[in-house]
């Protein structure tokens, strides 16, 4: 058996700490491994037909988000997480929607009104619908973004048509702010239908708690009833691993799901091996 790691096309580097302690866990286990960017054409059409030099590898754990390249991956091998799941949470408003009637809180949310004329000006019924609805505070997030980027709070009404205004023409979403969770959040790490630990993250001033934006983590107990939100919540999108992040609150709310959730700040927290459960969780499905 020979596995594949593929990292996105620009990333300045294979060797980050997550990759290599994948290859290492896989290799501890007898599976040779390699690890490429995502810039090497794999495959293409040619007369109607897929080409390729996929042959010599069995998996491939995906850890990019270009769809077009894991569909085609998935042609020929089992990709960790699937095509379909990675795109069902790198939209953010997508995961919303697959997880709304599931039972599983999550804060109030909207769909931003996508506008295909940037001269378009957001209507006054547009903002005051949104503001009734969540009430300021208001988060807006692009419905694209990893590591806190394209997350913004909008204190006031100026500042939301601002916000949409900016946003416009670009896929995004509105959440209620929810005050309880304010800097923090639990980050809970589920691997093959099992959660494997959380840690709290908590920002050092900033409303987001993202570990990328300086943020610090904590090993923390899961409660049973977040346990079951999260693994149900992996099951609902399709998900080998993933990180799922819930804000506090009574009850707790999820609010995002990460289908190539970093896991260092996790390890380093807990103790917990996941690159390791990640890598028996592979293994166990192929054989």
């Amino acid at each position: 058996m020979k596995g594949l790691i593929v990292v996105n096309a620009y990333a300045k580097t294979t060797e980050t700490r997550q990759v290599l302690r994948l290859r290492q866990e896989l290799y501890n286990r007898g599976v040779p491994t390699n690890v490429v960017r995502n810039d090497k054409f794999f495959a293409h059409v040619a007369d109607g037909e897929l080409a390729d030099n996929l042959s010599k590898y069995d998996f491939c754990i995906y850890l990019d988000k270009d769809k077009y390249a894991s569909r085609v991956l998935e042609k020929h091998m089992r990709l960790f997480n699937s095509a379909a799941a990675i795109e069902n949470c790198d939209d953010k408003m997508t995961t919303h929607i697959l997880l709304s009637d599931s039972g599983i809180p999550m804060p109030p949310t909207i769909a931003g009104l996508l506008c295909y004329d940037k001269t378009a000006e957001v209507s006054d019924d547009a903002v005051d619908g949104v503001a009734n609805a969540l009430g300021f505070p208001v988060v807006v997030k692009q419905a694209y973004g990893s590591m806190g980027s394209g997350v913004f709070m909008a204190v006031a009404r100026g500042q939301l048509k601002d916000l949409m205004e900016r946003f416009k023409c670009e896929p995004h979403l509105f959440q209620k702010y929810i005050k309880s969770s304010h800097g923090r959040d639990l980050r809970v790490i589920v691997v093959g239908g099992k959660v494997l630990g959380g840690i709290e993250r908590r920002s050092n001033g900033d409303f987001r708690s993202n570990i990328g934006l300086g943020g610090s983590a904590t090993a923390v107990p899961v409660p049973l009833q977040v346990q079951d939100y999260a693994v149900q919540a992996a099951q609902i999108l399709g998900l080998d691993y993933c990180g799922i992040d819930f804000l506090y609150g009574d009850p707790f709310m999820l609010c995002e799901v990460n289908s190539n959730a970093f896991f260092d700040a996790f390890e380093a927290a807990t103790d917990i091996n996941v690159a390791g459960a990640y890598a028996q969780h592979i293994l166990d499905i192929l054989h």
